[in-house]
């Protein structure tokens, strides 16, 4: 029987500056820090959005940021948000808000810096914010208890995460074979030449893949988006995993947690599957393209 217990629980970014950081999440999203873990290599802030999640420890919710400081990096590290070359791969996270329009209202007045807003170019139903370290964050409608003329904080999701991949056959292969995904949607886009798949956990029986609409998905955290651009699978280019160059910092990876972590690493264990670190209880592991994956229990963090 499968594990009907795993959830994607946290995307992880370096940041430079982690006060700033929380600070700017929290008055954007109205996230909470719910959990700060110091080691001597890093200091860490989980943050969250604390509806029906709050009180769970953090490796039981879904929707979690950890913004990581690294105490000991090099001199000369610097952020890259993935979006410039030659350290294109990541893309961006996605927060999903009830009212879009007075979303970007409610940023606009906090001074926060847009790289697009929702009147700028031919998507008029998205748009793009830079964070401190500049990463890209999406806004996306999910039209819960939406309201005229009303940012309603409450209703804000955690969306999704994006990373750019080479092969698309091996990646879903990775993530819907490997973790037990399910794809919940596909969107190709042939005038720009490139597609989005968009992953997660999905336990109701009968539910069909590939075809949820845009608003019940927006609707969800903690997905994962693959973004290929055409062609990619047949060239001899590489996106950059940030962890090869360690001047050259950004996001870290995803996880996924389980209330049996240890049977799910065992099954991991039987597959060929590319290990990084394993304890048993908390592994991590490389997709086709090296994004990390760790697997965790839900008290890993409590």
């Amino acid at each position: 029987m499968s594990d009907t217990s795993l959830i994607t629980n946290t995307t992880c970014l370096h940041v430079s500056n982690l006060e700033k950081s929380v600070e700017w999440y929290v008055s954007a999203f109205s996230v909470v820090v719910v959990k700060e873990v110091e080691t001597p290599a890093y200091k860490s802030a989980f943050i969250a959005l604390d509806g029906e999640d709050k009180g769970k420890p953090v490796s039981a919710r879904d929707g979690v940021i950890e913004l990581r400081y690294l105490k000991n990096a090099p001199a000369n590290a610097k952020i890259y948000n993935g979006n410039t070359d030659p350290y294109r791969g990541f893309g961006h996270l996605c927060f999903s808000v009830s009212n879009i329009q007075e979303a970007q209202k409610h940023l606009l007045s906090q001074n926060v810096e847009f790289k697009k807003k929702l009147e700028d170019g031919r998507q008029k139903s998205i748009a793009f914010i830079l964070d401190p370290d500049h990463y890209w964050v999406e806004l996306i409608e999910n039209e819960i208890n939406k309201q005229p003329n009303e940012y309603n904080l409450s209703s804000n999701k955690m969306n999704h995460t994006m990373v750019r991949v080479k092969d698309p056959v091996k990646s879903l292969e990775f993530y819907k074979g490997t973790l037990g995904m399910k794809l919940f949607s596909k969107r190709d886009h042939p005038d720009a030449k490139f597609t989005l798949y968009f992953l997660g956990y999905e336990y109701n029986e009968g539910y069909v893949e590939g075809i949820e609409e845009r608003t019940p998905q927006a609707c969800r955290q903690s997905i994962i988006e693959l973004t290929h651009n055409w062609g990619s699978e047949n060239d001899d280019s590489e996106y950059y995993v940030f962890g090869k160059d360690e001047s050259v910092i950004g996001f870290d990876h995803f996880s996924v947690s389980s209330k049996d972590s240890a049977s799910f690493i065992k099954k991991l264990e039987s597959q060929n599957v590319e290990f990084i670190s394993n304890d048993g209880t908390s592994a991590t592991i490389a997709d086709p393209d090296g994004w990390k994956v760790e697997i965790h229990s839900y008290d890993y963090l409590n």
